[in-house]
């Protein structure tokens, strides 16, 4: 399904001569956190923020405050990766949809974007999930696919989940095997295991215990 199938149209953009009044009002009927402001032409001006919607003078028209319009839209060619981002970088939970002409097509919802994210494989697929840690320029994600598959695994997918000016982490989700030899695989590569395997968490148990063993005995 093509994600500009989700477009919704149901709400139309506010023109900038109407009252902050029309859009508390909005707000008030809606869960949206922010609406879309055109102008007279129908051209794209931005949108406004339910936060500062509620700290304006009801009487006034909405081009009175155009310093508080956050200029954030997606194009209707956008991949779905990159609509997500774009959510989380402007707090938001809708997303005006603009075409190449920059005519205001409609909106995404969050929820709509999520609900792709959680039917790709990474989520949908049957698959243990590894999160491993490197020095920042000591990785690659082509060596990271080769331990993988070295170890007759499927990568589903991978994203780097934490990273700063040292180590990076990178979440990986695999299908096809167990990740033990996966996992003992990349400490050879001199990866640090995060989170794992319920199946090495248990030999690292007996390790400690048998470690404990060793310095009892020797008491």
């Amino acid at each position: 399904m093509k994600l500009s199938e989700f477009i919704i149209n149901d709400i139309k953009p506010l023109n900038s001569k109407s009252k902050i009044r029309d859009l508390q009002l909005l707000f008030n009927q809606l869960t949206f956190s922010h609406i879309p402001v055109e102008d007279d032409s129908k051209a794209y001006l931005g949108c406004f923020s339910e936060t500062d919607a509620h700290c304006f003078e009801s009487d006034k028209t909405l081009d009175t405050y155009k310093y508080a319009i956050e200029d954030f839209f997606v194009r209707d060619t956008t991949l779905w990766l990159d609509v997500l981002e774009a959510f989380a970088i402007n707090s938001t939970n809708i997303m005006p949809v603009l075409n190449e002409q920059n005519k205001y097509l409609g909106y995404y919802e969050l929820n709509d974007i999520i609900s792709l994210f959680n039917e790709s494989p990474f989520f949908s697929e049957a698959g243990g999930v590894l999160v491993i840690e490197k020095g920042i320029n000591d990785y690659s994600f082509s060596e990271v696919s080769q331990i993988v598959e070295s170890n007759d695994g499927k990568l589903l997918g991978a994203f780097i989940s934490k990273m700063n000016s040292d180590l990076v982490q990178i979440t990986l989700k695999i299908g096809n095997t167990g990740l033990n030899e996966i996992i003992q695989t990349f400490r050879r590569y001199s990866y640090n295991i995060v989170s794992g395997h319920e199946e090495d968490s248990y030999v690292e148990s007996l390790k400690e215990r048998s470690d404990y063993l060793k310095k009892y005995l020797n008491i």
